[in-house]
């Protein structure tokens, strides 16, 4: 059965109110900045009704708490998830729980199947949807949006030079002609030669398994009637406007939003609960710490380090010389790694905290103790970095994260790379990728005095004030939120049964 959490008398507002529905895709990376934007939108007047599960609302429980508390117009909406029915294991409801590559497919059907159930509950909200946005990888969603006559933008979670790139690349067909992943090819549309290979572009969805999912999410954002965006204008100019030129839609670029949520008992769960993380040990032991000193390191969500990779990044922070924080995720913790983090943190003692499972990064980040971050380059985790003036050495593993890196090394210039060439799909069963010298020169160079360190700081500040000013009244994220809510307000034109408007 459907369940709604109805907030401030949602359902009994006028007809007349802006309404988005707003559908992320069930994974920690891409729902997490939707719900900052679901809040930012609703502080704004808008009436928003989110899209989740039980299981993903769980997760969350804190926010809804928090929202209802403030009495903003979100109705959270969470859908029976059809794990049985496609093969997964019950609770199996986000892309994290997913326990093989083999089962993603089933994972993507499983989303499929929420299309029905969400028409059927939205044809009856009142006041009735005007827009939905969806994320790009929902496609289905764009089959509901046509069935209730809204208009539907798509949201892009990643960063708009990889959004631009694989756009581009798909769309003159360069994928096609390739007969080598590794392989630069000469981006088209930009104004500097800028090359990539298949492997650090490598689309959406392209193995073969996915053909029918990659076509569909394609023909989702070609039909669309505009781009909303996590990234923000200054950080990365050129590709957005070249975007903005090809795509030939309303694009807003509306982010970083994780600056959106300055209320420390949300941003603390932000993205999970904090069941597993003692509060007053580790802001005990960030205290303790000279400013800038301390190295955060974690790779994201949807990562699994090797058993042996785990031992040699231990072995090159404790070769450095530098305090850390390190997080090891349940998946990551075998018997052998647990049997020898004790050993391990025996021998850090206080120079180290480690944290198992889930860690409330943007608090993290923001601490004044933090002075780099070894990152995956998720682009959450970029943008929260950048938000922070955190420094950075890139170590990215698939997606967007290798384009992520490059506009952090190359363009931003505030982070160093650790060496990693190719995606952990193309690697050895055995292969480990970067060695313990190879953590030790990265973490010194970063967290070092030496001029081209301190060079590094002074971009990452002078970024994060165009991050925040961005996010200001007058800047160009607010002017481009104050935008979509316009877009929002309009009320979707009429249809004949051809779907011609008039």
């Amino acid at each position: 059965m459907t369940k709604q959490t109805t907030i401030n008398g949602f359902n009994t507002a006028s007809a007349a109110a802006p309404h988005v529905v707003i559908v992320p895709l069930l994974a920690q990376g891409h729902t997490i900045p939707m719900i900052d934007m679901a809040r930012l939108l609703a502080e704004r007047g808008v009436q928003v009704t989110f899209i989740t599960t039980a299981v993903n609302a769980s997760r969350i429980t804190p926010i809804i708490d928090q929202v209802h508390e403030s009495h903003l117009p979100i109705n959270f909406i969470e859908l029976p998830f059809p794990a049985a029915e496609t093969g997964l294991p019950e609770g199996c409801e986000n892309c994290d729980l997913v326990p093989s590559k083999e089962l993603f497919k089933n994972f993507f059907d499983a989303l499929f199947l929420l299309r029905h159930p969400l028409e059927q509950h939205l044809k009856d909200l009142v006041p009735r949807p005007t827009c939905m946005i969806n994320d790009m990888c929902n496609p289905w969603a764009a089959d509901v949006a046509k069935a209730l006559n809204i208009r539907r933008l798509v949201f892009h979670g990643p960063s708009c030079i990889y959004i631009f790139c694989c756009y581009v690349l798909q769309k003159h067909n360069i994928y096609e002609k390739l007969t080598d992943d590794a392989e630069e090819v000469v981006v088209p549309d930009l104004p500097n030669t800028f090359r990539v290979s298949r492997i650090h572009a490598p689309g959406w969805f392209n193995s073969t398994d996915f053909k029918q999912l990659r076509d569909e999410v394609l023909h989702a954002e070609e039909t669309a009637d505009g781009v909303v965006m996590n990234t923000f204008d200054e950080i990365e100019p050129m590709f957005v406007e070249a975007y903005k030129k090809v795509v030939g839609k309303d694009v807003w670029t509306v982010g970083p939003l994780c600056l959106y949520d300055k209320d420390f008992s949300t941003r603390i769960v932000r993205g999970n609960k904090l069941a597993a993380v003692d509060q007053d040990r580790m802001f005990s032991w960030l205290d303790s710490m000279e400013e800038r000193s301390v190295l955060y390191v974690s790779f994201g969500s949807l990562t699994k380090m090797k058993v042996g990779q785990i031992f040699e990044i231990g072995a090159g922070l404790e070769a450095s010389g530098v305090p850390f924080i390190w997080v090891i995720k349940d998946v990551e913790k075998s018997v052998e790694v647990v049997e020898w983090l004790e050993g391990f943190e025996e021998r850090m003692g206080l120079r180290s905290l480690v944290i198992k499972r889930w860690a409330p990064q943007a608090v993290i980040l923001s601490h004044r103790a933090i002075g780099g971050f070894i990152s995956h380059c998720g682009w959450n985790s970029t943008l929260e970095a950048v938000s922070s003036a955190v420094p950075m050495i890139t170590w990215p593993h698939f997606a967007d994260q290798f384009l992520n890196e490059r506009l952090v090394v190359e363009y931003l210039r505030i982070g160093i790379n650790i060496g990693v060439k190719k995606p952990v799909f193309y690697l050895g069963e055995d292969e480990i990728p970067v060695m313990r010298d190879d953590v030790e020169r990265a973490v010194r160079s970063l967290m070092g005095d030496g001029e081209e360190a301190e060079e590094r700081r002074v971009r990452a500040r002078e970024l994060k004030e165009k991050a925040m000013k961005a996010m200001e009244e007058g800047g160009s994220s607010y002017e481009n939120i104050t935008r979509l809510i316009d877009y929002i307000k309009q009320q979707p034109p009429c249809k004949d049964v051809q779907g011609t408007e008039f």
